[in-house]
This record gives C-alpha cells, sequence and structure tokens, in this order.
C-alpha cells in the first residue's frame, strides 16, 4: 500500500459517514502526486500527511434560540480550526441546513491551501451551523446569531481565530455575531472579518471573492491569448460571489447571460441586469424568478442549471458539487473555452477530468475564489493599525494577489512538468507553503 493509500485509509477510517470531507482529501493528494513521490521517503519519516490530514481542534455545541411564536428550537454549531501554520484560523460560517462536520472538514482543509495562495499570514478554518435563516425574521436571526456567538466566543480572538461570512451568513448576520462578541468579551478588535464599514469593514470586502474570480480568469485567459472582453459568460447563484463576479465581468467587456437560485436559472439574451437582481437578492431576499417581472424579455428556467446555455465562459459560484460531468458535456458542446470555480468545489471530480480532456481551462476554486479571504486578511490588518483604506487602494491590492496566485499556480505545475493543469498546480502551490511552514515550526 502506497503511503497516499494509507492516509486516505486513515481519514475514512477517523471520518466515518463523512464523504466530503474523505473526496477533498483525495483530491488534494492525487493532486499533489508529484511532490509525494519525490519526497514519499522523507514525509513518511515524520508522519507529515497524517498531520496536514488531521484538524488540530474540532468544536461542536448545542445552539438553542427562540422564534416569534416563542417556541424553544436546538441546532448544532461548529467551528472546525484546522491548520494554523501560517496564522490564526481564518474561514467563513455558514448557516445552511445542509451543514454538518463532513462538509465543513471539506471546507476547512480546503481553506488551509487557499489561504496559503494569498501570502497572507492566515491558517484555515470554517464553521457553521445547520440553521437557515431563509424565511426567518431579523428578530429570529439576531436570536440565533446572539446564541451561537455567546459559545462560539470561548474560542476565537485576532491572534487566534477570525471568522468571517460565508452561505447564509451576509452583512446582517456578520452584525448580530460581532455585536454579540463585543458584548461579551467588552473588546472592539478585528475577530470577524466582512463587517460594516461603520464598525472596521473593508471597502471592496463585499465584491472580494466575485471580483478575485474574474482578475484571476482573465489572467488565465490572457495567458492563452484570449480575454473575457466580447465574451459570452454564465454565472450560476445569485449570492454575492455571483453578483460581483458578474458585475467585474461587464466592466472587463464581457456579456453575462445567466444567474440562478436552488429553484432554476435565469437566461437574459441581452445580458443581466444586475440592479434587478441586487434588488431581489440582497434587498427584498426573494427568489430569483421574480427576474422575469421586471424583464420580460428574460426566460426563466425553473429546476435546471444554466450550463446548457452556450458560452465562452463558464463560472459556477453557487454550491458544491453544482456542475457534474453531464453539465460539462453541455458546456463542452456549445463551446466553453475556460472554466473557474467561484464557489468552493463546485465541480465534480468526473467533470473536471472531462474539462481537461477536452481543452477547456479550468482553474480550482482554492485559487479563484481566494480574493474573499484575501481582502478578509487585509481587513484584519486595517482593523490591526485603526486605519481605513481606499477602495481603489483595496481593489488595486486583490488584483495584484490574484495576479501573483495565477503566477504562483502555472509555475507549480510547470515545475512538475504539469503545464496547463491549474489544479494540479494550485494545490502544489498552497501544499508546499503550509508543508515548508509546519516543518519550520516542528513537530506540531
Amino acid at each position: 500500500m502506497t503511503y497516499v493509500e494509507e492516509v486516505l485509509e486513515r481519514v475514512k477510517r477517523n471520518n466515518p459517514g463523512e464523504p466530503e470531507f474523505h473526496l477533498a482529501v483525495k483530491e488534494v493528494l492525487q493532486a499533489i502526486e508529484p511532490v509525494l513521490k519525490a519526497h514519499e521517503a522523507e514525509y513518511r519519516k515524520i508522519r507529515l500527511l497524517e498531520r496536514i490530514v488531521e484538524p488540530e481542534r474540532s468544536i461542536s455545541f448545542r445552539v438553542p434560540w427562540v422564534d416569534d411564536k416563542g417556541d424553544l428550537h436546538i441546532n448544532r454549531g461548529y467551528r472546525i480550526q484546522f491548520n494554523s501554520a501560517l496564522g490564526p484560523y481564518k474561514g467563513g460560517l455558514r448557516f445552511h441546513p445542509s451543514v454538518n462536520r463532513s462538509i465543513l472538514n471539506f471546507l476547512a482543509f480546503e481553506q488551509t491551501f487557499k489561504n496559503a495562495l494569498t501570502g497572507q499570514s492566515i491558517g484555515g478554518g470554517k464553521g457553521g451551523a445547520n440553521f437557515d435563516p431563509k424565511g426567518k425574521s431579523d428578530r429570529e436571526v439576531m436570536a440565533f446569531c446572539q446564541s451561537f456567538m455567546s459559545e462560539l466566543f470561548k474560542y476565537i480572538g485576532p491572534n487566534e481565530d477570525v471568522p468571517a461570512g460565508d452561505i447564509g451568513v451576509g452583512g446582517r448576520e456578520i452584525g448580530y455575531l460581532f455585536g454579540q462578541y463585543k458584548r461579551l468579551t467588552n473588546q472592539y478588535e478585528g475577530t470577524i472579518t466582512g463587517k460594516s464599514m461603520r464598525f472596521g469593514g473593508s471597502f471592496v470586502r463585499t465584491e472580494a471573492t466575485g471580483y478575485g474570480l474574474v482578475y484571476l480568469t482573465e489572467e488565465m485567459l490572457n495567458a492563452h491569448g484570449r480575454s473575457l472582453a466580447g465574451a459570452t459568460v454564465t454565472v450560476s447563484g445569485s449570492g454575492n460571489v455571483a453578483i460581483y463576479a458578474a458585475e467585474k465581468a461587464f466592466q472587463m467587456g464581457a456579456r453575462v447571460v445567466t444567474v440562478s437560485d436552488s429553484d432554476g436559472f435565469i437566461y437574459d439574451p441581452d445580458g443581466i441586469k444586475l440592479e434587478v437582481v441586487k434588488d431581489i437578492k440582497e434587498v427584498r431576499r426573494a427568489r430569483i424568478s421574480e427576474y422575469v417581472k421586471a424583464v420580460p424579455t428574460a426566460q426563466y428556467h425553473e429546476g435546471k442549471k444554466s450550463w446548457e446555455i452556450k458560452c465562452d465562459v463558464a463560472l459556477p459560484c453557487a454550491i458544491q458539487n453544482e456542475l457534474a460531468l453531464e453539465d460539462a458535456k453541455k458546456l463542452v458542446a456549445g463551446g466553453c473555452i475556460a472554466v473557474a470555480e467561484g464557489a468552493n468545489m463546485p465541480t465534480t471530480e468526473d467533470a473536471i477530468k472531462y474539462f481537461q480532456q477536452n481543452g477547456v481551462l479550468f482553474m480550482p476554486g482554492k485559487a479563484s475564489n481566494a480574493g474573499g479571504v484575501a481582502v478578509s486578511a487585509l481587513e484584519m490588518s486595517q482593523n490591526s493599525m485603526r486605519i481605513v483604506r481606499t477602495f481603489e487602494d483595496v481593489d488595486a491590492q486583490l488584483r495584484e494577489i490574484m495576479k501573483d496566485i495565477w503566477l504562483q499556480v502555472k509555475a507549480a505545475a510547470e515545475d512538475y512538468e504539469r503545464a496547463g493543469d491549474y489544479v494540479c498546480g494550485a494545490n502544489i502551490a498552497g501544499f508546499r507553503r503550509v508543508v515548508k511552514t509546519m516543518r519550520e515550526q516542528g513537530y506540531v
């Protein structure tokens, strides 16, 4: 049995019933195979892989809260503090019914290497709860967030663990979480990022993941003699990542023709009207089907995914495993030349292979959606210095960070004779930085 096989068996044995985490570990270890072959005896001796696939700390806790009718509900909260070699744990909080330990282990594991690619001093973590904020009143969401933070605050801090938002955790939830943290600790500090500009937030944080995705996509396209200018782009999702990826793509001369939610997708051949999407999703918190009421020339496809629409570039920005093999075949048949992930692992393993076999440029999320956490780290530094940088300054630094990530990914792939395999390149680049630091710090 090879070292990788041993470690995969260990992960399955120690984490039964966690298929998402098993898959994430398998994907990373397979992608870094060239590095492991070159250093197998050395890594085996110091049990490097066993340490890197085991979270440093896993926390789960009860979250009781009372709804507007006076009924008591119990949810489960989590924080996975996976790896702190490069700095304080950093990663979002997700409030969604699908949240469980497997999904958060997978996200925290991925976050470790994504954060490494940014070049910032941040480790990897993730957290959340199986709570659904959809359909809840502001008071109910506040009650849940305050109960959640009443337990979480014991394990976080500006030099220990700095959470942020994720699916189901936007500006409203961040405000309630920060307010409760401040109330409990009597500290006004940068322990949560994604805050309002009125209390320590950073310009570009809302836009960061979407903007960063497009910046990296443009670097990849430029390196292959192509550009977003004049391209037709399909985007899935209609949250922050999707909205601001579409916004930046429009600014760079592309035509974005789709957005979606879990019920279906909108196809607007004239180009998605972002002011309509923002009103539906950011103001009214309604379903994307409302779009056709404001834009009757658009089409709503209930229960379907947008990958059947012909495009040059596809940006999956919704949720994991949303783009499967059959979807990949539709995209290739429709002339798609590039796919870059805005969500965390939205593309299945067989779909990725199909893209690569058919000459489609593919950039994995641990590289292409790293813009959000990069600006979160910039928010942390601004909080430490009690300063606020301009939108233009932060945006310019974000673009430089994404350009640097592209160069790291490209170089790492070429170093191991995998030119063009950006899944391999992204994983190797992140892995090398984490591993080098872990080794310098000893057996920790």
